[in-house]
């Protein structure tokens, strides 16, 4: 019996900061909205355009890149999987939500093309990935850094 796809590709601006909160568990979690576009001609030729708006949900350590460098307008790239939920409203109504589960976040965009975005902070470029990296051995002093390899907005293509 073949197994199922549960994958989604997202790419569009964020609708506001991403909000970051912890479990009593300590796990993080970083909360979303990300707007898509499409647009068409209509049956008279007149250009509309469609916004979908999805909920994000990225878990731990991505959760927490996502709230540090993504801000509202910014364009990302979102890869993950659909997840619904059902509960129970303060009005007693069964409620469902349908979540977008974020596996890995792409930064994309050059600096500062948000509108009212400040410039990026030293090391941040187009194609930032929000995936969490892998650690190198730990240090004398116990500190932990990333391995990233450094590239500047002169190695991207385009």
């Amino acid at each position: 019996m073949a197994r199922g796809v549960n994958k989604v590709i997202l790419v569009g601006n964020l609708g506001k900061d991403p909000e970051l909160a912890y479990l009593p568990s300590g796990q993080s979690v970083a909360k979303f909205s990300l707007a898509t576009s499409r647009s068409y001609k209509d049956k008279s030729g007149e250009l509309k355009v469609e916004t979908e708006w999805h909920n994000i949900v990225a878990w731990g350590r991505t959760g927490e890149i996502c709230a540090q460098y993504l801000k509202k307008g910014r364009q990302a790239y979102v890869e993950g999987r659909i997840q619904s939920r059902t509960w129970e409203g303060r009005d007693g109504n069964k409620r469902t939500s349908v979540d977008i589960v974020a596996d890995s976040v792409v930064l994309l965009g050059g600096r500062g093309e948000a509108s009212g975005s400040p410039r990026e902070g030293p090391g941040e470029s187009a194609g930032r990935s929000m995936e969490p990296t892998r650690s190198a051995p730990a240090a004398d002093d116990g500190s932990q850094e990333p391995v990233t390899p450094d590239i500047t907005d002169d190695d991207i293509p385009f």
